[in-house]
């Protein structure tokens, strides 16, 4: 019985996998040249798998979509993932932060390892096929260097990933093709990205790049503790990372956004009160800062920044209201960062639209896993683990469709 994989990301290699080693004889089909480009990319400053912790903390990562993953994370959880590497002799560990990391700590001595083993097990690839739908007898269409090609399948699995980093293949052009077989899919927007601010020219130029270390971040009821990074269009980082579903749903509601920042979030009113109290002499403001509440240039930046778009100088500030101010600094948010960049992307494919085995209900025989699916999860592991689980609990559904 041979099947078809569309995609050769995680999801879409974990599928084949699956399929091969329960007898299936499997083509992974990709438009672009080489395998796993996205993976890679995901690995280049550390590739995070998974992480350690306890499985219902871990599934509330991701929100509303939880209850259509959990099935399919509980088959593969985090353990059998790092058992999983580690079979293919890339044992990992855990960080400091619970992140789960291989020894190695890159990408591709993974993706190597993985590859030989789908060759080994009778896995075939075609690259440079970009997939077009179907033509009017049901066959899969492909654009290829050579021409149109048209491929029979008894099953099909599509792992054509969301639409971040168009330029490694996942450009979410499958969306127009879905829609037009009646697939409802949510619009997909960028996920774990960046936000766009107005900064001034003085602070962008200053200090773009440069990172808030130590900070708290909020919005709404919701509040991240880590770093983020000014950027020459804005802020980005783990921790707005962490906020991205809600900076943008706040955006999209609104408009803008008030981010708020804690810059010393572990000392409290009283105690900051108490430090800026202390005479300020001839010293300047940012002398006064950097020493009374041991502020970054950065952090000390910001302030100044927020002073001059209010109008109230820091300098004017009682020692109150400045202490106040340096724990819930107000940053506009007024705009999401292009998809193009983002780690990964919200929206896809209406978990209404599959059944319990990830196939498609109005394409029999055809499954969809990864990112194409509608949930977004934050960085820290859950965006590679719900992509592996999904690929497996789609290729399982496969080979239940052949009879296999």
């Amino acid at each position: 019985m041979t099947a078809a994989v569309i995609g050769a990301g995680p999801a879409g290699l974990m599928a084949a996998e699956v399929l091969a080693q329960g007898g299936a004889r499997v083509t992974v089909y990709d438009a672009m040249p080489s395998a796993g480009r996205k993976f890679l990319m995901a690995g280049r400053g550390g590739l995070n798998l998974t992480h350690s912790e306890p499985l219902p903390d871990f599934l509330a990562r991701y929100r509303e979509a939880m209850p259509h993953l959990k099935a399919a994370i509980e088959a593969f959880p985090p353990a059998a993932l790092r058992d999983w590497s580690a079979a293919l002799g890339q044992p990992t560990f855990v960080g400091t932060s619970g992140r789960v990391f291989p020894e190695a700590f890159k990408a591709s001595p993974l993706l190597r390892a993985w590859l030989r083993r789908l060759g080994a097990a009778g896995v075939q690839f075609a690259f440079r096929h970009r997939w077009l739908g179907w033509d009017e007898a049901g066959g899969l269409l492909f654009a290829t260097p050579d021409g149109p090609r048209v491929v029979d399948a008894g099953a099909t699995v599509l792992a054509l990933g969301g639409a971040s980093w168009p330029r490694l293949g996942s450009d979410g052009a499958w969306t127009v093709t879905l829609a037009a077989k009646g697939i409802a899919i949510a619009s997909i927007w960028p996920a774990n990205s960046g936000f766009t601010v107005a900064w001034s020219d003085l602070f962008r130029d200053r200090f773009e790049g440069q990172p808030l270390k130590g900070v708290a971040l909020t919005i709404g009821s919701h509040t991240v503790r880590g770093e983020a990074i000014i950027t020459r269009a804005g802020i980005e980082g783990g921790a707005i990372y962490a906020l991205s579903a809600e900076l943008r749903e706040a955006v999209l509601a609104g408009g803008t956004a008030t981010l708020l920042v804690a810059l010393r979030p572990d000392l409290a009113k009283q105690d900051l009160t108490a430090r800026l109290s202390a005479p300020r002499g001839k010293q300047s403001v940012s002398n006064f800062l950097r020493k009374a509440a041991q502020l970054s240039p950065v952090g000390i930046g910001l302030l100044q920044e927020v002073a001059a778009t209010t109008g109230r100088p820091l300098a004017s500030l009682s020692p109150a209201d400045l202490a106040s101010l340096i724990n819930a600094v107000p940053i506009r948010i007024t705009g999401v960062a292009p998809i193009a960049r983002a780690i990964s992307s919200a929206g896809g494919i209406s978990f209404d639209e599959l059944d319990d085995h990830f196939m498609l209900r109005k394409l029999p025989g055809t499954f969809a896993a990864g990112e194409m699916l509608d949930w977004e999860a934050p960085t820290g592991g859950y965006l590679l683990q719900a992509s592996f689980a999904t690929g497996a609990a789609a290729g399982k559904g496969a080979l239940k469709w052949l009879n296999l």
